[in-house]
């Protein structure tokens, strides 16, 4: 990733588990006995007909961890359904290109839903997203009807560029922030997620598990949410301290813009 200088054509980038324990393991022992089973073999889960609709849009270029990582939080809470959502059906890959993650629905088969997020991407990904006219009317028309429209990372910037985060407080990867501020009428908070209305915006990468949790709570209440924090056992304890920007050095910053930069097709 690296730091945005002007608009857009520097922009950057970048469960609650039912049942007991004896549960998980009979489920373990019926993996291991139908192990030739395909996962197309699957439906997918279509969440409960009161349950929120959650979806998650992907576009070329975007960092694997910001739709994932929320999905996999998301897709815990009790009755909610979440879908990969793309211009059109199919793999979509990330910035690195090493993986691609399925779209289930195009743009136009979505339909209402009550939570949109929004990822964010390397510089080329982010670049286009927020140049892409049909991206930007769908996120507007979309957040019409949402309870929650979220971003993950530079999706915020993608927000923004659709006109939604105009005289309100949002977050961002943090190499972002000046841009942010310079180009958009954002006031940008140096936190892991911030609210502002209906919008939740979190910093980067892995603050949109941070972010999804806290929506979890917002969807149901606090308890499931600590229930689903457990279930997917997010106790992080990274074996460095070196994660808040904030405390970076200028040298640590730099290197690691160049190691997304390399990272990045």
């Amino acid at each position: 990733m690296t730091h945005p200088t002007e608009r857009p054509t520097t922009t950057t980038r970048r469960t609650v588990l039912r049942g007991t324990a004896a549960t998980a393991a009979l489920a373990t022992a019926g993996l291991a006995a139908t192990g030739s089973a395909h996962a197309t073999d699957v439906p997918p889960k279509t969440g409960g007909s009161d349950g929120p609709r959650i979806g998650i849009l992907l576009y070329d270029g975007y960092s694997l961890l910001d739709p994932t990582g929320p999905a996999e939080v998301l897709s815990r809470v009790p009755g909610a359904s979440v879908t990969m959502i793309a211009e059109r059906r199919g793999p979509v890959r990330t910035d690195t290109g090493d993986v691609a993650v399925l779209a289930e629905r195009a743009l136009d088969e979505a339909g209402r839903l009550d939570v949109l997020l929004v990822p964010g991407a390397g510089n080329r990904g982010t670049i286009a997203a927020m140049r892409n006219r049909t991206l930007l009317d769908w996120i507007r028309e979309t957040n019409r009807r949402t309870r929650y429209t979220t971003s993950v990372c530079t999706g915020s910037l993608i927000l923004a560029a659709a006109g939604l985060l105009d005289g309100r407080r949002a977050t961002t990867y943090w190499a972002s922030a000046p841009y942010m501020e310079k180009t958009f009428d954002i006031t940008y908070v140096p936190e892991r997620y911030v609210k502002s209305g209906k919008f939740i915006t979190s910093a980067g990468v892995s603050a949109g598990l941070d972010m999804a949790l806290y929506l979890a709570a917002k969807l149901t209440d606090d308890d499931t949410a600590k229930a689903i924090q457990l279930a997917v056992e997010y106790d992080p304890r990274p074996p460095f301290d070196a994660g808040n920007a904030q405390e970076a050095s200028e040298e640590l910053k730099a290197r690691a813009l160049k190691i997304l930069e390399d990272s990045q097709v």
